[in-house]
């Protein structure tokens, strides 16, 4: 039982994770789209 709560929360922060990544990477984008529009 353990293991599987384990197992969940890795899977739940990992994609907590990856979604702080994914916000970041588009806040860059979205200043740098800001500063230097092509």
């Amino acid at each position: 039982m353990w293991l599987i709560g384990l197992v969940t929360s890795y899977t739940i922060g990992g994609f907590i994770h990856i979604l702080l990544v994914v916000a970041i990477i588009m806040v860059l984008l979205r200043i740098i789209n800001g500063q230097k529009p092509m």
